[in-house]
């Protein structure tokens, strides 16, 4: 790991060169990825460094400890070393996991009604709103892309697209099912009904060079808005339908009243859903790949239980359990999601341990 983080450090001065060069923002491609390098190196250097000064102590306090008059102040300063080392490589073990290369990327979040009718819908508009929030409070920009409203007032399907720094590292396990408990405002009884939604997660793809889509593989249909209201619609055809022959995805657009602007939007999620059957493809390829259940994001996989009548919220892939519902549907989800984090990485770590021996 030493001769690792040598490198590492090596680099991140090659990384700096680069970046105060004036060539640096010719290419701005090759200035975006130098970028990121940079904030994913700089903190592990941080912690290397750190690491090597705590070394550099425990040795100059052992070096003391043979003097009877220092002895005891040397014993507490190589206890106190030692425990920033073993800090410090705590923290580095973490660090040089294994990176997703779509951690930095932003992601179309897409929220499906499943089993449960017009509660189902009802509730995938209450996910909408927890993810608005969480994005609100995270300091990322949001924008629905495609919805498709149910009668009363929910969402039968909703695309929406979330843009900041490490969005996909951090929503990536939101993947799956999503089963709701409660009365809905429907019920005259009082019964707790129960219904669900489906959740997909895509990374988003780069606009150029990610995915190569041939333009006479797609399918291009205009027709005109449907929907409640408004004078703009049904008078011009400004919805728009992608399909990609080879694979037949399909996404379409018709939230805006510009043509041009639904089609762009309408193929960023075309790119996304076609970037995620590719990658999808290559894990089924490789069965130990992501073997994990909350890094494979199965969508058929009931991940989570949202319980109204007794105020909790449980996530079933981890067996974590907490009762404040409420703050949670106003998009206080960092305890949850770190909770996830930390379980994926130490399962991380032990297959690192596993293959090592």
């Amino acid at each position: 790991m030493l001769a690792r983080l040598e490198q590492l450090e090596q680099r991140l001065a090659e990384v700096n060169a680069l970046l105060s060069s004036e060539q640096a923002t010719k290419d701005m491609n090759t200035y975006r990825a130098l970028t990121r390098e940079h904030s994913e190196l700089s903190p592990l250097v941080q912690h290397f460094l750190g690491w090597r000064q705590a070394s550099a102590d425990a040795q100059a306090a052992a070096e003391l400890l043979d003097d009877a008059e220092m002895a005891e102040f040397a014993a507490q300063e190589q206890a106190e070393a030692s425990e920033r080392m073993a800090a410090s490589e705590t923290t580095l073990e973490r660090l040089l996991l294994p990176k997703d290369p779509d951690d930095h990327r932003n992601v179309l979040l897409e929220i499906r009604a499943g089993t449960g009718g017009d509660e189902s819908a009802l509730f995938a508009g209450d996910l909408l709103r927890m993810y608005l929030r969480f994005a609100e409070r995270t300091g990322w920009r949001s924008e629905i892309m495609s919805a498709s409203e149910s009668e009363l007032g929910g969402y039968r399907e909703v695309v929406l697209r979330l843009e900041g720094e490490s969005v996909y590292a951090r929503m990536k396990f939101e993947s799956g099912g999503h089963r709701v408990q409660r009365v809905p405002a429907t019920e005259t009884q009082g019964r707790i009904h129960t219904s669900a939604c489906t959740i997909a997660v895509l990374a988003e793809a780069d606009e150029v060079g990610d995915i190569e889509i041939d333009p006479s593989e797609l399918r291009i249909d205009v027709y005109r808005a449907s929907g409640a209201g408004g004078q703009h619609v049904n008078k011009t055809e400004s919805a728009v339908r992608i399909t990609h022959l080879p694979t037949g995805i399909v996404a379409e657009c018709q939230d805006d009243r510009s043509q041009h602007r639904n089609k762009d939007k309408a193929m960023k999620v075309l790119m996304a859903r076609i970037k995620d059957k590719t990658l999808r493809e290559q894990q089924a390829k490789e069965a130990a790949h992501r073997k994990s259940l909350i890094g494979s994001g199965d969508r058929s996989e009931r991940i989570r239980t949202y319980n109204f009548p007794q105020g909790r919220i449980t996530d079933h892939r981890i067996n974590l359990t907490l009762y404040k519902i409420a703050y949670m549907m106003d998009g206080d989800l960092n305890e949850l999601m770190d909770s996830l984090t930390a379980a994926h990485q130490a399962e991380l770590l032990a297959a690192l341990s596993e293959g090592a021996q």
